[in-house]
């Protein structure tokens, strides 16, 4: 077990331990008699392994026992019911450490987005995240051609989005679909919803929406910027 060398502090740290047991437990499941656990590890490795024995232990523990009914199921339903067991697992090993290092309610709002745009490990088991795939990416289409087309707002080629000058009494009609066609957007920053009276940004890297405040982007200065990269993105580049 590894779970104790070291300690992800961070959304993004927290976030790439998690993409890391993530895939360790999507090998297991789809490649490979005792009460063992399944244990994911951030090197994206797996291991099938006694419980620790220290209570309670350094990180929550994968539910025991997942060899117990494998002789009598069907291998799909099997899989399927680990699988369940496993994407329990690794919420609760993210906001262990989300808890541990004090995350306020924005970065374990993040922390939760990050994580929900990934696939479960059940749905990669059963199947469901191709299927998934294929909707979000026409229903991406038809919502980027909306968002084009709106009266509300306006997306330039470097996808920024801000309120245009409008007459006074069309600005109640505008903002109700403002709110209509962005009501779900959600900021990738602060993970609150779209609102019609805030300048909102997306970053060209990610595609991920932000208030312009929390990325401090004013409508003036986003006018001069070709491609807008949120702080993530420009992070992840600045690595070696």
């Amino acid at each position: 077990m590894d779970g104790g060398q070291y300690n992800p502090r961070t959304v993004e740290e927290v976030f790439r331990d998690f993409k890391g047991r993530r895939a360790g437990m999507i090998k297991a499941l789809t490649t490979e008699k005792e009460n063992l656990c399944l244990y994911g590890f951030p090197n994206e490795q797996w291991e099938v392994n006694l419980p620790a024995e220290e209570v309670p232990p350094e990180l929550p523990e994968p539910a025991l026992g997942i060899n117990f009914a494998r002789d009598g199921m069907q291998e799909k339903d099997w899989l399927s019911l680990v699988a369940v067991h496993s994407d329990a697992w690794l919420l609760s090993v993210a906001f262990y450490f989300g808890a541990r290092f004090g995350f306020d309610k924005g970065d374990r709002k993040r922390l939760f987005n990050m994580i929900n745009d990934l696939p479960t490990i059940f749905e990669v088991v059963t199947g469901a995240a191709k299927k998934q795939s294929k909707e979000k990416s026409s229903v991406s289409n038809s919502s980027n051609k909306s968002k084009s087309s709106s009266k509300g707002g306006r997306v330039s080629e470097s996808g920024k989005y801000s309120k245009p000058v409008q007459a006074k009494d069309e600005e109640e009609v505008v903002d109700e679909e403002d709110e209509e066609e962005h009501g779900d957007t959600l900021c990738g920053a602060c993970g609150e919803n779209y609102a019609a009276d805030e300048f909102w940004i997306c970053c060209d890297m990610c595609e991920k929406w932000f208030h312009g405040k929390c990325v401090k982007i004013t409508p003036a200065r986003a006018e001069h910027i070709k491609q807008y990269k949120c702080p993530s993105c420009s992070n992840k580049r600045a690595r070696p």
